[in-house]
């Protein structure tokens, strides 16, 4: 058992999915700052403010898993080869339309739902309610930003 009172091994491979997701949200932050950044034409005003509001948003969860990681007595991933590595979510470059940045949000933030779903799964089998309280707090928020993103792009 660990500190908190949880089997260390399955800890471990909750930490392990853990840190895929923290790979995840890392790049998914650095696509929301590029879009932030490369924004133009008549969606800017909107755009750009809701661009900052999201990365902020994520590079507050990435903090949390990362802690999160480590209450589970694991370490998180910390260097961007690694984050590369580990996520699913790719690299946005050059991305010059409003439509294709707001589509590529919510391709990667289908990506964070889906892990956080089997993340979720695994955390109830272990009985962590840190992990699912957390869990489940990311995916509220993300789904509400699908709903209004898609809204958005219609």
């Amino acid at each position: 058992m660990n500190s908190i009172g949880l089997s260390q091994e399955k800890s471990n491979q909750l930490a392990e999915q853990l840190n895929r997701l923290l790979a995840n949200q890392q790049l998914y932050y650095q696509n929301l700052r590029g879009f932030h950044w490369l924004i133009t034409g008549s969606d800017f005003f909107q755009l750009h403010v809701k661009f900052e509001e999201m990365y902020t948003e994520v590079q507050e969860s990435i903090d949390m898993v990362a802690e999160r990681i480590r209450t589970l007595e694991a370490h998180p991933l910390h260097t961007f080869s690694d984050y590369l590595a580990n996520s699913e979510i790719k690299e946005a470059k050059e991305i010059a339309s409003s439509t294709e940045m707001v589509e590529i949000v919510l391709e990667n933030l289908k990506t964070l739902i889906k892990l956080e779903r089997n993340i979720l799964e695994s955390s109830d089998e272990l009985n962590d309610e840190g992990t699912n309280s957390l869990m489940s707090d990311f995916i509220s928020v993300q789904e509400k930003e699908v709903w209004m993103l898609k809204a958005f792009n219609k």
